[in-house]
């Protein structure tokens, strides 16, 4: 496939955390518009990193954006980018199950732009992951539209949260997209903060440090 017609396929991956070959799971992080996967692996250590033996992977976006409008516009307005970046989740999603980290291992989670793009990927590549963390996000589409999708999430933990308002996450999205995944079968935990500014606050890392340990540690134990 041409570049033009999937723009994000040669996008580098970064690494963080211990080694892909001996983590016990694996963290994929999404970052926002305008950020880059440097920014959102500054969290690594806060999430869990060489304690929980954790690999962080993020793919860094072609010119810093995922797609090029808001997530609630039209789908074709943000088309090619919008298939390529899920495409490219899905390719870092076979680098950890080709290392032999199953899926129910790998987390998937974002801020902003990348929360919409894991949400999205989540509940169009159904299965049951170790976690999706939504810090600011929901299901791509516009208002109004049918964000539905069928798939069985077997009870996968989310963590969907965000401010209210938000400059370009609305909270009726946030609770419809938790709607949607929890009719797949997901566990989706809300957290709705009144004025936060369009940021990760250090009470949502908390909250997705400890669905991860759920995940990875305790169960383990």
């Amino acid at each position: 496939m041409s570049g033009e017609l999937d723009p994000h396929a040669a996008g580098k991956v970064f690494e963080e955390g211990v080694p892909l070959e001996d983590a016990a799971g694996v963290v994929i992080l999404l970052h926002g518009r305008g950020g880059s996967a440097a920014d959102i692996l500054s969290l690594a250590d806060a999430l869990g990193g060489t304690e929980m033996r954790l690999a962080f992977l993020a793919p860094q976006a072609v010119g810093y954006s995922w797609y090029p409008n808001s997530f609630l516009a039209e789908r074709a307005l943000n088309e090619p980018w919008v298939s390529s970046a899920l495409r490219k989740v899905a390719s870092v999603v076979e680098v950890a199950v080709g290392a032999g980290i199953p899926r129910e291992k790998i987390v998937v989670g974002g801020f902003s732009q990348g929360a919409c793009l894991a949400t999205e990927f989540v509940a169009t590549h159904p299965a049951r992951y170790g976690g999706l963390i939504a810090w600011t996000g929901g299901l791509i589409g516009p208002l109004g539209s049918d964000v539905s999708h069928e798939g069985d999430l077997g009870g996968m933990p989310a963590l969907e949260s965000g401010g209210d308002p938000d400059p370009h996450v609305p909270w009726s999205r946030v609770e419809e997209s938790a709607k949607v995944l929890t009719g797949m079968g997901a566990r989706v935990t809300t957290r709705r903060y009144p004025g936060k500014p369009h940021s990760v606050s250090a009470e949502e890392v908390g909250l997705a440090r400890e669905l991860i340990r759920a995940e990875f540690v305790d169960k383990r134990d």
